[in-house]
This record gives structure tokens, C-alpha cells and sequence, in this order.
């Protein structure tokens, strides 16, 4: 399945980093580096108190907003959360789903990443859910078992027409954070088996139009080798995406 019709994105996942003014001054600092870029789609998912600001901060520029999480249902006694209405309500257009510190440390689970797909997808935010395997999954040799497993209970009640507003993240858990990074072959082969698994929930041609992004630890270094792989189509950026720079090489190499 060729990647060319497909356009890249270039998301940078802040986690827990920038105050909000910290926030703006950075946002004029990575356009400064990345505008007139129109070969990918630049994303940047913020801390849920920098979205007023960095919505407006990226307003005219041709840098999206995203935020870390959300809640699955539309309001209630959930006391912290924050719906999918609100979030587009205040100008956010993509929210990262499932990252595996949400699982981690905050009990995220593969039931609760379909059912904040399914909200994010219903008021019109485009999901980037995250799918990976841990070390010892890697290992054991049962990398392909767990993903396929990730993304199926993640699209579990979704239609094909869905898949539009959804890409799928893969991040090897073992490389998030750790400056390890799974070969560019090693991601290739994850990311086209999750295309496989599309294909034979949705069909071929579902599956060829789906966004696949590769995590864990992309950085400026490695970015033009991974990205240059068939079914790679973007990378979801930590680290490198807090240094205008570097997140500017990244957004280069998807050109």
C-alpha cells in the first residue's frame, strides 16, 4: 500500500511542559522556522492550560492545536476531565488517546481508549491513539499480538468512514522517553501490520487512506530515515517537539 496519497503529520506531544506565556513565545518561535512548510500537517498537543493560549497564539498560522486527553462523556461529576465538546468548543482540532504514561500512571485501559476515541470522533476531533508493546512484550516475541490487539479493541464499535478522523500512533513503549528508537525497519513493520489490521476490519482501501504515525523518540537525527519508510506517514514527537529546531528538521523531513 503506497504512502503517497497520504499526507504526512508532524504532532509534538508537549506532556506536562511550558507554562502558558512559555507556550506563546514558543508557538512564534516554531512558525518562524516551519511556515510556508505545506507538505505535512504541523500539530501541536499542549497542556490542557495552554489551549486558550496556544489557540490563539497559532490563530492564521498553519499550525493545528491538540490536546493530551479526554473524557468520554459530554459533562458530569467527573471532577479534573475535560469532554470533547470543550475541547473543540475552545478551538482544539486533534487529541492523542491512550499514550501509554496515561495507561501507566493513570489507569487508562484499551476499553477507556475506544470509548474516548468514540467521543473524540463524534464531536469532530481527529484521534491520535496510541498503540505499542512494553520490552518484555518485544522480547517474548508477541509485539505483533499486542499491537493487533491495541488497535482492534480501539476501533472496536467504529465504522469505516471513522478512519478519517482517526490515526493510529504507534509508540514501542520501550522507546518513549528512553532515547532508544526502533529501527526504521523495525517501525515499518509494526506500522504496516497495523495497516493490515485495518485492511481486514475496513478493507483495503480504508486501510491505504488511514494515517499510521511512528513515536518513540523521533527526533532530528533519525526523522528523514523513518519517515522515508512506506506505511509511516508522521511521527507523534516528545522531546523533540519542545525545541524549535529540532521539531523544524522533523517538519522538514515529511516535506
Amino acid at each position: 500500500m503506497s504512502s503517497r496519497k497520504r499526507r504526512p503529520v508532524i504532532a509534538g506531544n508537549w506532556k506536562m511542559n511550558m507554562t502558558p506565556s512559555q507556550a506563546k513565545e514558543f508557538i512564534s518561535e516554531l512558525y518562524d522556522k516551519v511556515k510556508g512548510k505545506r507538505g505535512c500537517d504541523i500539530v501541536v498537543c499542549v497542556p490542557a492550560i495552554d489551549i486558550p493560549a496556544v489557540v490563539k497564539a497559532c490563530a492564521g498560522k498553519s499550525i493545528k492545536v491538540g490536546a493530551q486527553n479526554v473524557h468520554f462523556e459530554k459533562s458530569g461529576a467527573y471532577t479534573g476531565e475535560i469532554s470533547a465538546d470543550m475541547l473543540t468548543d475552545a478551538g482544539v482540532k486533534y487529541v492523542v488517546i491512550g499514550h501509554s504514561e496515561r495507561r501507566q500512571y493513570f489507569g487508562e485501559t484499551d476499553d477507556t481508549v475506544n470509548k474516548r476515541t468514540k467521543a473524540a470522533v463524534a464531536a469532530g476531533l481527529t484521534a491520535i491513539v496510541c498503540v505499542g508493546e512494553v520490552l518484555a512484550e518485544r522480547e517474548a516475541g508477541i509485539t505483533s499480538e499486542v499491537v493487533s490487539r491495541q488497535v482492534k479493541l480501539a476501533l472496536l464499535g467504529l465504522a469505516a468512514e471513522d478512519m478519517s478522523k482517526i490515526i493510529i500512533a504507534y509508540e514501542p513503549v520501550w522507546a518513549i522517553g528512553t532515547g532508544k528508537t526502533a529501527t526504521a525497519e523495525q517501525a515499518e513493520e509494526v506500522c504496516a501490520l497495523i495497516r493490515n489490521v485495518i485492511a481486514e476490519k475496513y478493507g483495503k482501501q480504508t486501510a491505504k487512506e488511514t494515517i499510521v504515525q511512528y513515536g518513540g523518540s523521533m527526533n532530528a537525527k533519525n526523522a528523514a530515515e523513518l519517515l522515508a519508510m512506506e506505511n509511516i506517514d508522521g511521527g507523534l514527537i516528545g522531546g523533540a517537539s519542545l525545541k524549535a529546531a529540532d521539531f523544524s528538521v522533523i517538519v522538514e523531513a515529511a516535506q
